[in-house]
């Protein structure tokens, strides 16, 4: 753990404010859940909760069919990471911050498909390399709001997702979003 130097003070309801510096570099929004940990040392912990993040293995499972299916690299986050990837290495997309484009195209809450020819390209994660680009991103939508995606990865420029991997990922998507309305 990482001391901020920061002290706050629990007011008589029992709250603490967040600083804005840590809410920004942390990425938490105002209504944004955060789950409660406790320690043997008296360490109260938040983390940002994710719904999605139950359902990781079945995500990982979820993105490996997919993955086989389509021929394409998979990868399906939460609203700030990658929690599942199939057909593109692990350690270049798991776990790692969703860039500040596919964030967007998450919050648009509809299906994106990059275009033949378009130039720029989306990157999954911050920093990522350009090796893979965004084929296709369908918002996971569970009671109204987007709370990740399913994004179909290529590495040939020349590929160009059609209506089938819109599709799959479009299904992909609603079925993970249902799985969590349960």
């Amino acid at each position: 753990m990482k001391a901020t130097g920061i002290v706050r003070r629990i007011d008589d309801l029992g709250r603490v404010v967040i600083p804005k510096e840590i809410r920004r570099t942390m990425r938490i929004r105002e209504g944004d859940p955060l789950e409660i940990f406790t320690d043997k040392e008296g360490e109260v912990i938040l983390k940002k909760y994710s719904p999605i993040g139950e359902l990781s293995d079945f995500a990982s499972q979820y993105a490996e069919t997919l993955a086989k299916t389509s021929g394409h690299a998979i990868c399906i986050t939460d609203k700030d990471s990658v929690i599942a990837v199939s057909g593109a290495p692990k350690k270049d997309f798991f776990e790692k911050r969703v860039s500040g484009d596919l964030e967007k195209v998450m919050q648009e809450k509809t299906t994106f498909m990059m275009k033949p020819g378009e130039e720029k390209k989306i990157s999954v994660v911050e920093g990522g390399d350009n090796k893979y680009s965004v084929g296709v991103v369908a918002p996971i939508i569970s009671e109204g709001d987007t709370i990740g995606s399913v994004v179909f990865l290529t590495a040939d420029p020349n590929v160009h997702m059609g209506e089938v991997e819109s599709k799959l990922a479009q299904s992909a998507a609603g079925f993970l979003g249902k799985q969590l309305e349960q």
